[in-house]
Protein backbone atom coordinates (compact mmCIF):
# COMPACT_ATOMS: atom_id res chain seq x y z
CA UNK A 1 0.00 0.00 0.00
CA UNK A 2 2.62 2.54 0.91
CA UNK A 3 4.50 1.83 -2.43
CA UNK A 4 1.80 1.96 -4.46
CA UNK A 5 0.80 5.70 -2.48
CA UNK A 6 4.78 6.72 -2.92
CA UNK A 7 3.95 5.82 -7.01
CA UNK A 8 0.71 7.56 -7.45
CA UNK A 9 2.72 10.85 -6.35
CA UNK A 10 5.89 10.33 -7.80
CA UNK A 11 4.65 8.84 -11.27
CA UNK A 12 1.01 9.65 -11.17
CA UNK A 13 1.95 13.74 -9.90
CA UNK A 14 5.55 13.93 -10.79
CA UNK A 15 5.91 14.57 -6.74
CA UNK A 16 4.95 15.94 -3.98
CA UNK A 17 4.59 19.66 -4.77
CA UNK A 18 2.14 18.98 -8.40
CA UNK A 19 0.01 16.84 -5.97
CA UNK A 20 -0.34 19.24 -3.58
CA UNK A 21 -1.06 21.92 -6.38
CA UNK A 22 -3.46 19.80 -7.47
CA UNK A 23 -5.30 19.81 -3.83
CA UNK A 24 -5.56 23.30 -4.06
CA UNK A 25 -8.99 22.99 -3.74
CA UNK A 26 -9.32 21.64 -0.88
CA UNK A 27 -7.33 23.95 1.18
CA UNK A 28 -9.83 26.92 -0.27
CA UNK A 29 -13.01 24.51 0.35
CA UNK A 30 -11.54 24.56 4.19
CA UNK A 31 -10.67 27.74 4.91
CA UNK A 32 -14.57 28.14 3.74
CA UNK A 33 -15.43 25.42 6.31
CA UNK A 34 -13.10 26.98 9.07
CA UNK A 35 -15.14 30.38 8.70
CA UNK A 36 -19.01 28.90 8.33
CA UNK A 37 -18.29 26.99 11.70
CA UNK A 38 -16.65 30.21 13.33
CA UNK A 39 -20.05 31.99 14.32
CA UNK A 40 -20.20 35.32 14.81
CA UNK A 41 -22.53 38.30 13.44
CA UNK A 42 -19.66 38.90 10.88
CA UNK A 43 -20.01 35.63 9.54
CA UNK A 44 -21.08 35.92 5.46
CA UNK A 45 -21.86 32.30 6.24
CA UNK A 46 -24.79 33.24 8.52
CA UNK A 47 -26.53 36.22 6.73
CA UNK A 48 -29.76 36.80 5.90
CA UNK A 49 -31.12 34.35 2.98
CA UNK A 50 -27.63 32.53 2.82
CA UNK A 51 -27.97 28.87 3.86
CA UNK A 52 -26.95 28.96 7.30
CA UNK A 53 -29.04 32.36 8.42
CA UNK A 54 -30.15 31.75 11.74
CA UNK A 55 -33.44 32.26 11.30
CA UNK A 56 -33.34 29.27 8.27
CA UNK A 57 -31.53 26.98 10.69
CA UNK A 58 -33.52 27.13 13.91
CA UNK A 59 -34.76 24.03 14.95
CA UNK A 60 -33.47 22.07 12.15
CA UNK A 61 -32.27 18.81 13.32
CA UNK A 62 -28.40 18.11 13.09
CA UNK A 63 -28.86 16.12 10.05
CA UNK A 64 -30.36 19.12 7.97
CA UNK A 65 -27.76 21.62 9.88
CA UNK A 66 -25.13 19.78 8.28
CA UNK A 67 -26.90 19.65 4.81
CA UNK A 68 -27.23 23.30 5.19
CA UNK A 69 -23.15 24.23 6.32
CA UNK A 70 -22.51 21.59 3.00
CA UNK A 71 -24.38 23.96 0.45
CA UNK A 72 -22.98 27.03 2.24
CA UNK A 73 -19.49 25.77 1.95
CA UNK A 74 -19.21 24.08 -1.15
CA UNK A 75 -22.33 24.27 -3.36
CA UNK A 76 -23.05 21.64 -6.35
CA UNK A 77 -21.24 22.78 -9.43
CA UNK A 78 -21.35 19.33 -11.62
CA UNK A 79 -17.68 17.95 -10.97
CA UNK A 80 -16.80 15.29 -9.24
CA UNK A 81 -14.24 17.19 -7.06
CA UNK A 82 -17.56 19.06 -6.03
CA UNK A 83 -19.19 15.98 -4.85
CA UNK A 84 -15.87 14.51 -3.35
CA UNK A 85 -15.61 17.14 -1.54
CA UNK A 86 -19.24 17.70 -0.39
CA UNK A 87 -19.18 14.42 1.18
CA UNK A 88 -15.98 14.96 2.80
CA UNK A 89 -17.28 17.88 4.67
CA UNK A 90 -20.80 15.92 5.86
CA UNK A 91 -18.38 13.41 7.15
CA UNK A 92 -16.09 15.46 9.34
CA UNK A 93 -19.30 17.52 10.52
CA UNK A 94 -20.58 13.93 11.58
CA UNK A 95 -17.30 13.05 13.18
CA UNK A 96 -17.52 16.03 14.96
CA UNK A 97 -20.58 14.96 16.50
CA UNK A 98 -19.51 12.06 17.63
CA UNK A 99 -16.95 12.86 19.51
CA UNK A 100 -18.99 16.16 20.73
CA UNK A 101 -22.63 15.25 20.74
CA UNK A 102 -23.50 18.86 22.38
CA UNK A 103 -21.32 20.92 20.09
CA UNK A 104 -22.91 23.75 18.37
CA UNK A 105 -22.16 23.03 14.49
CA UNK A 106 -22.74 27.02 13.64
CA UNK A 107 -20.53 28.20 16.70
CA UNK A 108 -17.75 26.08 17.45
CA UNK A 109 -14.97 25.60 19.47
CA UNK A 110 -11.74 26.24 18.29
CA UNK A 111 -10.63 22.74 19.05
CA UNK A 112 -13.72 21.19 17.16
CA UNK A 113 -13.40 23.94 14.33
CA UNK A 114 -9.25 22.07 13.75
CA UNK A 115 -11.02 18.33 14.24
CA UNK A 116 -13.62 19.36 11.51
CA UNK A 117 -10.77 21.13 8.96
CA UNK A 118 -8.07 17.57 9.81
CA UNK A 119 -11.10 15.29 9.42
CA UNK A 120 -12.67 17.27 5.87
CA UNK A 121 -8.89 17.30 4.23
CA UNK A 122 -7.97 13.59 5.39
CA UNK A 123 -11.52 12.85 3.63
CA UNK A 124 -10.87 14.92 0.58
CA UNK A 125 -7.38 13.56 0.36
CA UNK A 126 -8.27 9.87 0.41
CA UNK A 127 -11.26 10.35 -2.17
CA UNK A 128 -9.04 12.58 -4.70
CA UNK A 129 -6.58 9.21 -4.19
CA UNK A 130 -10.37 6.73 -4.90
CA UNK A 131 -11.63 8.85 -7.93
CA UNK A 132 -7.79 8.87 -9.93
CA UNK A 133 -6.99 5.09 -8.62
CA UNK A 134 -9.40 3.73 -6.58
CA UNK A 135 -11.10 1.53 -9.75
CA UNK A 136 -7.98 0.27 -10.09
CA UNK A 137 -7.58 -1.03 -7.19
CA UNK A 138 -10.87 -2.59 -6.85
CA UNK A 139 -9.83 -3.88 -10.28
CA UNK A 140 -6.86 -6.01 -9.50
CA UNK A 141 -8.41 -7.14 -6.23
CA UNK A 142 -9.38 -10.81 -6.55
CA UNK A 143 -12.97 -10.10 -5.20
CA UNK A 144 -14.61 -7.53 -4.30
CA UNK A 145 -14.84 -7.75 -0.64
CA UNK A 146 -10.65 -7.46 -0.93
CA UNK A 147 -10.90 -4.50 -3.13
CA UNK A 148 -13.29 -2.77 -0.71
CA UNK A 149 -11.05 -3.44 2.37
CA UNK A 150 -7.99 -2.08 0.34
CA UNK A 151 -9.62 0.94 0.22
CA UNK A 152 -10.25 1.09 3.62
CA UNK A 153 -6.88 0.53 4.59
CA UNK A 154 -5.81 3.26 2.49
CA UNK A 155 -8.63 5.62 4.03
CA UNK A 156 -7.53 4.71 7.36
CA UNK A 157 -3.63 5.35 6.33
CA UNK A 158 -4.64 8.95 5.02
CA UNK A 159 -6.34 9.85 7.96
CA UNK A 160 -3.13 8.80 10.22
CA UNK A 161 -1.04 10.60 8.09
CA UNK A 162 -2.70 13.77 7.47
CA UNK A 163 -3.35 13.89 11.53
CA UNK A 164 -0.01 13.31 11.77
CA UNK A 165 1.44 16.14 9.44
CA UNK A 166 -1.54 18.81 11.34
CA UNK A 167 -0.12 17.49 14.65
CA UNK A 168 3.42 18.17 13.41
CA UNK A 169 1.89 21.78 12.35
CA UNK A 170 0.82 22.59 15.54
CA UNK A 171 4.12 20.68 17.45
CA UNK A 172 5.92 23.67 15.23
CA UNK A 173 3.41 26.42 16.59
CA UNK A 174 1.58 26.66 13.20
CA UNK A 175 -2.15 26.84 15.02
CA UNK A 176 -5.35 27.48 12.62
CA UNK A 177 -6.46 30.62 12.80
CA UNK A 178 -8.77 32.57 10.51
CA UNK A 179 -6.80 34.16 7.52
CA UNK A 180 -4.17 31.25 7.90
CA UNK A 181 -5.87 28.21 7.47
CA UNK A 182 -5.60 27.81 3.18
CA UNK A 183 -1.19 28.12 4.44
CA UNK A 184 -1.69 25.31 7.00
CA UNK A 185 -4.07 23.37 4.77
CA UNK A 186 -1.74 23.32 2.26
CA UNK A 187 1.75 22.63 4.37
CA UNK A 188 -0.10 19.74 5.74
CA UNK A 189 -1.56 18.21 2.67
CA UNK A 190 2.13 18.97 1.10
CA UNK A 191 3.92 17.07 4.49
CA UNK A 192 1.33 14.43 3.70
CA UNK A 193 2.30 13.75 0.17
CA UNK A 194 6.06 13.78 1.09
CA UNK A 195 5.32 10.94 3.33
CA UNK A 196 4.05 9.15 0.64
CA UNK A 197 6.77 10.12 -2.01
CA UNK A 198 9.40 9.00 0.32
CA UNK A 199 8.27 5.22 0.07
CA UNK A 200 9.74 5.09 -3.56
CA UNK A 201 13.07 6.94 -2.98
Amino acid sequence: MRRGLGQYVKKGYGGSTTATRRMGGTAQTAQALYSALSGGQGNPATATGSPLDPALTAGRSANEVMDAVVEAVRPVDGTQDAEASRTSIKDALSEVLNQFPDADLLNLQPEQRELAVERFVAGDVFRRIDLDIGRTIREKAPNAATGLGRLKEVREYVRETVSASFRQLREAGQRLAAGRITQIVQSAIRETFQVFEGYVE
